[in-house]
């Protein structure tokens, strides 16, 4: 369903391990940064109703997370605070071509690979985990990031035929794999 070309590796792995506390805060970040995504989104394709009915459902979801996030961060003592985001979406972002109706194919489908990461991550993060609380946590979200992936790469086709999408999906498909791999120093939900 994810069509990821590079799986989370050990690196990042490395990562939660020693830095969960600021994994964890990024994911708040994440996850407020994901409705705001969606929101602008209505902003720019207003006169597309399904979009911005599908856009609305995915703002209310991702601040839902949000706040799901920040309950769990309260819960453990952890102090949510500004962290410098990795370099992950900036960098997919600069792949965004400028004009109409390819930058609106770029920008749906780029907030797609976004939450199909995330999505490939919560599964990891449940299965690496050992807190029973955590994995559970995360294994709940994982539908959510799924379909929100699903809906992004769908709205694309509003835009473009379905084969101009598939075949920029793919670009997009391997360019994350590159920037992935070569990963980033800071602990982040996409490092």
């Amino acid at each position: 369903m994810l069509h990821l070309k590079a799986p989370t590796d050990a690196r990042w792995f490395g990562q939660v391990d020693a830095h969960l506390d600021e994994i964890l805060i990024d994911h708040a970040h994440c996850e407020k940064k994901a409705a705001g995504t969606a929101l602008n989104l209505i902003f720019h394709y207003v006169e597309d109703r399904e979009l911005c009915r599908e856009m609305t459902e995915i703002v209310n979801e991702e601040l839902e997370h949000f706040h799901m996030v920040l309950d769990l961060l309260e819960r453990r003592g952890i102090k949510f605070r500004r962290l410098k985001p990795s370099q992950y979406g900036q960098k997919l972002h600069a792949l965004i071509r400028k004009s109409e109706p390819e930058r609106a194919v770029d920008r749906l489908l780029v907030a797609g690979l976004i939450e199909a990461r995330s999505c490939e991550r919560f599964q990891a993060l449940a299965e690496h985990v050992q807190d029973a609380e955590l994995a559970e946590f995360y294994r709940g979200l994982f539908e959510s990031e799924a379909r929100h992936h699903t809906t992004y790469t769908r709205l694309a086709k509003h835009f473009a035929a379905e084969d101009v999408v598939n075949r920029r999906l793919q670009e997009f498909y391997e360019a994350e794999a590159t920037i992935i791999a070569a990963g980033e120093p800071l602990p982040r939900m996409h490092s």
